[in-house]
């Protein structure tokens, strides 16, 4: 019987087998990049290594496929292009990989691959049920498998497999190597994260103690100041362009149509079809559906405000709704509450999305503005379609368009590939199909000194302030220190407020003082009664007086220890094997043809169909 479970999943298994090795960490990866033949189009090269279309085919399907799986809604154009830059990414990183193998000479022999098949089985068949006793991985049952049940083509792909994925394993060590966390080095970070203080401070705001006319600033020093900081004055190229925008979002009559389906829905259960079968059918809260709608156990705050009201409001036992959120329109039943403290409920999730027929429309539309694009304006298309045209600017470092949000594609395609008049293809987001029509452009630059002379005073001058109330401060922190004022003395005294915040950790954002800066950790270097002297934040300047203070937990940070060393070697290692990566990439030649290649493959096929990046 297990034998036959296996070989009716055999290609199940191995589906899962090969998706598992598409990872973040590329030492997960179970293809094996050098023996990848075929696909003479060569896309560029690493080092002397060609990278073939296959390559960047094979490598692209799998991360398209993972972004299509984690999400409702298709991929959109702007995503199809990141997810072709992560492909390239992953191919190069890969071909980094086997090269560094062969330097190195790792290889595996036939004993490891035979220990490693017997005890370390393959992600995917750890979740198959021929291999579980009471939904527990067995591993008996896989090893009674891998020893007389597994058929030749399974054994040649677990072989193939291991043959990848051991050697990996071994450089990964090897680059990883020698990372020790000492118990000091965990403490500071337990610390960090579980030691509160209380504190009293004021606020000493330079803006408001210093006028302008008090402080000078010369030519000079805005001079010095420029050379010292031109970066900062860097200007990110710019497009002007007309921009025409289809968006996604449902139409009235769509709205109407969602709202007449929940209707139909909320009559249905009252005829008495059960809201488990309701949910599971159409629920699109996939989480939940499969449980019949169950939301488990809900406390308040926890659900949106007009869920929240009606789960710990409504009658218990009947059917709600439709309540509208930010998600869409909710079926609820409230199945038993334990006064105002939990609840546990069920819901249907119908989402405010567009029909079937307005969304072949909207892909209609979409469609003719890149068709009647090629030859005709985008204000003569806007004319036929009957959509507006706006003007935009759009920047390389934030390319925002209204309406469409951030169009990175867009805007590549405005600054690196179009002359002005050219129309754009539509390029989608999340948010809407968009065109656009290139009205010009301006290169990158720096801002002259003259032209940022008023920011530079205004720095200048605020530094100044800032000198002179740190000094106030510091004839202010002498007094306290001595005992001959107090704080709320100095702050009756001087117009300023005494705040008394919370009690706070390291890694708190504190109300008045802000987050992680030179006064939160000035707070943690005083003893409890202690005052400082001027502290100085980018913003503002600060007298505090530490009241109070609770330690860490000593005893529960021995007990949880070895747990933290193990999360904090593996972030390590990770850091780690991203510096080396990219060390790798700095050290070799790298070389991206592929707009080339591609390019002319679309001119070669001239009036057929354009060749996508991928696909």
């Amino acid at each position: 019987m297990l034998m036959k479970t296996m070989r009716d999943n055999t290609k199940w298994i191995m589906l899962v087998t090969a998706l598992a090795f598409v990872a973040l960490m590329v030492f997960e990866w179970g293809m094996d990049i050098t023996g990848i033949s075929g696909g003479s189009m060569e896309l560029g090269r690493v080092g002397s290594t060609p990278v073939t279309n296959d390559m960047y085919q094979s490598t692209f399907r799998n991360l398209y496929d993972q972004v299509s799986r984690s999400q409702a809604e298709p991929v959109t154009s702007q995503q199809n292009r990141e997810i072709e830059n992560s492909a390239w990414d992953e191919v190069v990183n890969q071909i980094l990989i086997s090269q560094e193998l062969n330097r190195r000479g790792i290889r595996v022999t036939d004993d490891e691959i035979r220990q490693a098949a017997l005890f370390a089985p393959p992600p995917g068949f750890q979740q198959e049920r021929a291999f579980q006793t009471d939904g527990q991985f067995d591993l008996s049952k896989y090893q009674q498998y891998i020893s007389t049940g597994a058929e030749d083509i399974m054994l040649l792909q677990l072989e193939a497999y291991y043959r990848d994925i051991i050697p990996r394993g071994k450089l990964l060590r090897q680059v990883t190597s020698g990372i020790q966390v000492s118990d000091a080095a965990l403490w500071r970070s337990f610390r960090d994260e579980n030691e509160r203080v209380e504190i009293a401070f004021v606020a000493l705001d330079p803006a408001t103690r210093v006028r302008d006319d008090q402080v000078t600033v010369s030519a000079g020093e805005v001079q010095a100041y420029y050379r010292e900081n031109r970066e900062d004055f860097r200007v990110p190229a710019t497009a002007s362009v007309k921009l025409v925008v289809m968006g996604k979002a449902p139409t009235a009559a769509d709205t109407v149509a969602v709202r007449e389906l929940a209707s139909g829905l909320i009559g249905e259960l009252a005829g008495g079809t059960s809201f488990e079968e309701v949910a599971t059918r159409e629920s699109s809260d996939g989480g939940s559906a499969q449980d019949g709608g169950n939301l488990g156990t809900v406390f308040p705050g926890q659900v949106p405000v007009a869920m929240d009201s009606a789960i710990f409001n409504g009658p218990v036992g009947q059917v709600q709704g439709p309540v509208e959120t930010n998600f869409g329109l909710h079926i609820v039943r409230v199945d038993n509450r334990w006064g105002a403290d939990s609840a546990q409920a069920r819901h249907i999730l119908v989402p405010m999305q567009r029909t079937d027929a307005s969304e072949m429309l909207l892909l209609a539309r979409a469609d003719s503005l890149e068709r009647m694009g090629q030859n005709r304006t985008l204000e003569e298309v806007a004319g036929i379609l009957g959509v507006p045209v706006q003007e935009t600017r759009l920047t390389e470092d934030f390319p925002l368009a209204p309406g469409a949000g951030l169009i990175g594609e867009g805007a590549e395609w405005a600054l690196d590939e179009a002359s002005p008049g050219d129309v754009s293809p539509v390029f989608e987001t999340q948010q809407a199909f968009y065109s656009l029509e290139l009205i010009s452009t301006t290169p990158g630059g720096f801002q002259s000194v003259e032209e940022v002379t008023g920011l530079i005073e205004e720095t200048l001058r605020f530094q100044k302030k800032m000198d002179r109330v740190a000094e106030e401060g510091g004839r202010w922190a002498e007094a306290l220190r001595s005992g001959s004022s107090t704080l709320e003395q100095i702050a009756a005294e001087n117009g300023l407020v005494v705040n008394r915040p919370d009690a706070f950790t390291r890694a708190d954002f504190v109300p008045g003082l802000g987050r992680q800066n030179a006064a939160v950790g000035a707070a943690f270097g005083l003893a409890d009664g202690g005052f400082s002297g001027p502290v100085r934040t980018g913003t503002n300047v600060f007298l505090l007086q530490r009241l109070s203070s609770t330690a860490a937990d000593r005893t529960l940070f021995d007990a949880i220890k070895e747990q933290l060393r193990a999360q904090t070697i593996q972030l390590i290692q990770q850091q780690r094997l991203d510096e080396w990566l990219a060390s790798l990439r700095t050290a070799t030649r790298v070389v991206d043809r592929r707009q080339e290649v591609f390019r002319a493959a679309e001119e070669a096929a001239a009036n057929g169909p354009r060749m996508p990046m991928a696909f």
